[in-house]
């Protein structure tokens, strides 16, 4: 942690909504006039896209179970800890992107699924923010959760998770239903020992809860509306947090527990800027100095 240059995590697994947050957070920014080094977290993946898909393949042939991007193999855990190190103490570190996508991929001349060349962070940035699988991961060998001043979690429940994902990454990445189902499946001990445990560190989770039947993620023909969900916030440190505020402003509130606010679905980008803006208000003074 550091009141000169601090950190703001996203963390949340593949189709968890972390990157609905980070347009939440990239809005703020602009209206607030900070200048943020933004950080995603897949490219701190350690193979680019055809080379996994090599090494799956292989794998499966030997009958082995494939690897996940949510454990120690496929990713660069110590490179991510040494860049929120740096910046904290400096203001500086060493990035770079993954490219998603087609169009991502021609603005750089590589093929999707490729990383673009390490190069540092741009200078003079008022905070870091990382989105992405791994911003509060913890091994014997590294601790990436200590560095960030504020920690948020994205957590929907389980079935709703692979809802997600499995929409997403066949409507929108070309897989098939079989294959997305495949890899929610060998990533599940990866997920329970590397993800699971970060929403134990984080500062505050927001879970995405449905109230309709969501029992047969596989076979679901749509994603639940937000209309259709409930979000639970819970807070670890409820001290300072002004819950009557929060429950005046955001129609259909209610506590559930001490350090926990249920909100209706529809109003979570409205619970999130009431709760995330005072937050980079008071990181901005201490960075100045102001308080």
């Amino acid at each position: 942690m550091s009141a000169r240059h601090p950190i703001i995590a996203i963390t949340g697994s593949s189709g968890a909504g972390t990157s609905t947050v980070r347009a939440v957070f990239e809005g703020i920014f602009r209206r607030e006039g900070v200048n943020a080094a933004i950080v995603e977290g897949d490219s701190f993946h350690r193979y680019e896209r055809a080379v996994l898909r090599r090494m799956n393949d292989a794998r499966e042939e030997q009958g082995e179970p494939r690897v996940s991007l949510f454990g120690p193999e496929t990713n660069l855990f110590a490179e991510l800890e040494t860049l929120f190190r740096v910046y904290a103490e400096s203001g500086t570190g060493k990035y770079r992107h993954y490219l998603h996508d087609r169009e991502e991929a021609e603005r750089y001349g590589q093929p999707p699924g490729s990383f673009t060349p390490w190069e540092d962070l741009p200078p003079n940035t008022d905070l870091l923010f990382y989105e992405g699988l791994h911003g509060a991961v913890r091994t014997p060998e590294m601790d990436v959760a200590r560095h960030p001043d504020l920690l948020i979690g994205i957590t929907p429940v389980a079935n709703l998770e692979w809802i997600q994902k499995i929409h997403r990454d066949t409507r929108m990445r070309g897989y098939s239903r079989e294959a997305v189902t495949r890899a929610i499946l060998a990533r599940m001990p990866d997920y329970l020992q590397y993800v699971v445990p970060q929403f134990n560190l984080t500062h505050i989770n927001f879970q995405r809860v449905p109230v309709v039947d969501t029992s047969d993620p596989v076979g679901a023909r749509d994603i639940p509306a937000n209309s259709e969900s409930l979000v639970v916030i819970r807070f670890a440190n409820p001290r300072g947090v002004d819950f009557p505020y929060l429950l005046s402003m955001i129609r259909g509130a209610f506590m559930s527990r001490a350090n926990t606010i249920v909100i209706p679905g529809d109003r979570q980008d409205l619970a999130m800027q009431l709760i995330f803006t005072p937050l980079i208000w008071r990181l901005m003074a201490l960075r100045h100095g102001d308080d």
